[in-house]
């Protein structure tokens, strides 16, 4: 029996959390989910989108599954999501991108994997008004930070038998930051002869990937850059709705949907619960539930190959429940 906390998220979260509950479920693993709350919902209780709670029970059991949590645009509360990646220094943010048969895309056989320094760059929240008519943000690019995420990218080649590391950077105008990162990744790879090794500028990566996505492998980036490039994967395979994401540091591992909370069709019973599940499947090979795992991989492959039971984004009239239930079939 696992101990795992689950955070539904708002919009949709709480119908796809229920959904990736359920065929977990029926694979046989067993999980003792302790449940709480976070996001805008939770504001009037406790003053504060994130309650301390929420990080307790992660911290607690070092494991959790999120699902999405709605980000005010321009004003509001800071995202939930980078409050969380930061307090437990979840450093790591992987996003694999695969195809399946039958999904909503014009490419075949893709297998990327983004993985995206979680806690500096742009991204660490420094930022002032100069006067009234200009903001400055501050990028923060650390030698330690950088050999760790790199070093976090090499070793999931090694443990997943990948052939290939590209470092993704912007170091031709930005010498200094940019340039660090770089020069860290190529110290780096010096220690791991066995895995082919080579960078790329972020503009040019984002054009390889549409024109020759089949010559990448694993991918490792700055803050940024991971944000943008890893939502540019999602899309080559037909969008964040068949899109997984995982948060690790050295001891916590928090998987999410990457997608929003698409508060516009919730609780109307037609949100697609495979990108969360597919976050499960994840979390799942986290803890070693291989056999299980693979099996709700293969059954999400089955189903979408089929064609038959797809939610509205995958170009169906499926619900929520109708799809799950058909993983459920397939398992």
């Amino acid at each position: 029996m696992y101990n795992i906390t689950l955070v539904p998220g708002d919009g949709i979260g709480p119908e796809v959390s229920k959904a990736v509950q359920e065929i977990i479920e029926a694979t046989g693993v067993e999980i003792n989910w302790e449940e709480v709350e976070a996001g805008a919902g939770v504001m009037d209780e406790y003053g504060t989108p994130l309650p301390e709670e929420v990080l307790d029970s992660i911290r607690n059991n070092k494991i959790a599954l999120k699902g999405p949590i709605t980000t005010p645009v321009g004003s509001g509360f800071r995202s939930v999501n980078v409050a969380i990646r930061k307090k437990l220094d979840l450093y790591t943010n992987l996003r694999p991108a695969k195809t399946f048969a039958g999904s909503p895309t014009m490419f075949e056989d893709i297998d990327l994997v983004v993985v995206r320094e979680n806690t500096e760059g742009l991204y660490a929240g420094i930022e002032h008004m100069v006067g009234d008519d200009a903001a400055e943000s501050i990028k923060v690019i650390t030698r330690k930070a950088s050999e760790r995420i790199v070093r976090a990218a090499f070793e999931y080649a090694k443990r997943e038998n990948r052939e290939k590391v590209t470092a993704v950077h912007k170091a031709n105008i930005m010498k200094l930051s940019d340039g660090l990162f770089l020069e860290v990744a190529r110290e780096v790879a010096k220690d791991y002869p066995e895995v082919e090794f080579d960078d790329r500028i972020v503009d040019n990566m984002c054009m390889q990937l549409v024109q020759y996505p089949e010559e990448y492998d694993v991918l490792v980036l700055p803050n940024l850059y991971g944000d943008v490039v890893s939502d540019l994967c999602a899309g080559l395979i037909g969008g964040l709705g068949l899109t997984p994401g995982a948060n690790l540091g050295d001891d916590i591992a928090v998987f999410e949907a990457v997608h929003g909370s698409a508060p516009d069709i919730a609780g109307q019973n037609k949100a697609n619960p495979i990108a969360l599940l597919l976050s499960g499947v994840l979390m799942l090979r986290h803890l070693d539930e291989k056999e299980a795992a693979d099996s709700i991989e293969n059954a999400v492959a089955e189903v979408l190959a089929e064609g038959e039971t797809l939610t509205a984004d995958l170009g169906g009239q499926a619900s929520t429940t109708e799809i799950t239930e058909a993983i459920i079939d397939k398992l």
